[in-house]
């Protein structure tokens, strides 16, 4: 696969079309982008009205197994009755492959946008995510990787000490703020908890609401800790995020006991998507995308923020962990 390909650059409206066509569908509608940076995702109408959905993989991230695997987990959760957008089977398959590229048709889900700050709606996320865990519970992942220290942090530091975008005035502080952001979190990681499959990326983006929520995207699926698909619907204060912490477990539990060594895990966790997440803008630069999207990566008020943010968030875990109210 070209270094073109893994930049989508070989990717053409005609290339989709003939894909599609392989597949017994024809396009009546032209194709609409969505909002994805890392795969390439377009919505469409065939000429029977119905509507859809094609995801092509970014080449080079997640191997056939892996793609596989997510798309089994997805089809378990729904035939365990969980509303996700699961792909469709073409002559018994659901990964789809066309001139090097990795691809798969969903359903076009349609929905309101989940409110994040709604207890009712959260309550229901916390009840399907109990029976996401169920379901994930049953058999790890063989193929896909686990959430570690090593993939979100040590790794992510060696991409930071060898990109160029990062301006050199900045970079050692930068890199220090790194490395002690890594020291703090590296001390308050644990394993004490049940590795389970996960959704992995459950922010509220990933849900949309109709008469209940549905799930989206399983595209950062893992193997990890229950609280990594619960910390990210938290927001606010603290006060506020208890709240919310406390609504989400008790309709988890209907399904799923929760461990609560797992909540002194959130901030690691919170510091662990940072670090991974710029460094996954950084190992996308040479996308076009990127640079049209973030343009803002190439400036150093960023770098100094960012170098800003992750000392900050030492200090965060400096702090006692997020408990749950106690009960007398």
């Amino acid at each position: 696969m070209t270094d073109k390909a893994f930049t989508f650059q070989t990717l053409h409206p005609d290339m989709i079309m003939d894909a599609l066509f392989e597949q017994g569908i024809r396009v009546d509608s032209g194709l609409t982008a969505l909002n994805s940076y890392e795969n390439r995702v377009y919505q469409f109408q065939d000429e029977d009205r119905k509507r859809y959905v094609v995801k092509f993989y970014r080449p080079q991230r997640w191997s056939a197994e892996q793609i596989g695997e997510e798309h089994q987990f997805a089809l378990e959760l729904l035939q365990d009755e969980v509303p996700l957008a699961a792909p469709l089977r073409f002559h018994g398959e659901t990964l789809l492959t066309h001139q090097g590229y990795y691809f798969a048709v969903f359903p076009s889900l349609g929905g309101r946008q989940y409110e994040a700050d709604n207890l009712d709606q959260m309550e229901w996320v916390g009840r399907y995510l109990g029976r996401i865990h169920q379901c994930g519970r049953r058999m790890p992942f063989q193929h896909r990787p686990d959430i570690s220290t090593q993939e979100y942090l040590i790794e992510p530091r060696q991409v930071f000490e060898q990109h160029a975008l990062i301006p050199a005035s900045l970079k050692a502080a930068f890199l220090s703020a790194t490395d002690k952001l890594i020291e703090a979190v590296t001390a308050q990681w644990h394993t004490r908890f049940e590795s389970l499959r996960l959704h992995g990326d459950c922010h509220p983006g990933n849900i949309l609401w109709r008469d209940g929520p549905l799930f989206v995207d399983l595209d950062d699926a893992r193997n990890g800790p229950a609280i990594q698909d619960l910390w990210m619907l938290l927001n606010g204060d603290k006060a506020e995020q208890r709240m919310q912490l406390e609504t989400i477990i008790e309709a988890y539990e209907e399904f799923m006991p929760f461990n609560l060594n797992e909540l002194s895990l959130i901030e690691p966790l919170r510091a662990m998507r940072m670090v991974y997440y710029l460094a996954w803008l950084l190992r996308r630069w040479d996308d076009p995308a990127f640079p049209r999207s973030f343009p803002w990566l190439a400036e150093e008020d960023y770098w100094r923020r960012q170098t800003a943010i992750f000392t900050e968030q030492v200090r965060v875990l400096g702090e006692p962990p997020l408990q749950l109210t106690p009960m007398y």
